[in-house]
């Protein structure tokens, strides 16, 4: 599949269409197929074109995964995007921490040693 042949497959509405890259023999014999999830959109331009058409179109591209065939065995590979996995491992620490350090500046875990001490000590009768 060419260039202008996967283009012509895309949606200019909006809608999500999968595109499939060309099959890729690697040296142990498995066969490689991309697969990309494209999105199109037709905008207006903000400046006047010259041509009179006052579109244009915007893609947005993103990778699922990989198709690999070894003989008759076909395996889905997914791509996994590690930002936003990663995103909430950070920020669930910082909240655990902030959480921490507030319950440790209310009440320390320490014992309370806060008393009242009498000076002089009121005397004692001896009998």
């Amino acid at each position: 599949m060419k260039l202008r042949d996967a283009l012509d497959t895309i949606s200019a509405d909006g809608r999500p269409t999968n595109v499939y890259s060309q099959p890729y023999e690697n040296a142990d014999g498995a066969t490689i197929i991309m697969v990309a999830r494209v999105r199109g959109r037709l905008r207006p331009l903000k400046l006047e074109s010259t041509d009179g058409s006052g579109d244009e179109i915007a893609f947005r591209a993103r990778p699922v995964g990989v198709f690999v065939i070894r003989g008759d065995d076909v395996k889905w590979v997914p791509a996994v995007d590690a930002t936003p996995i990663a995103l909430v491992g950070v920020l669930t620490g910082l909240l655990a921490a902030t959480l921490a350090t507030l319950a440790m500046v209310r009440r320390p875990p320490w014992p309370d040693l806060r008393g009242t001490i009498r000076f002089p000590p009121p005397s004692r009768r001896h009998r």
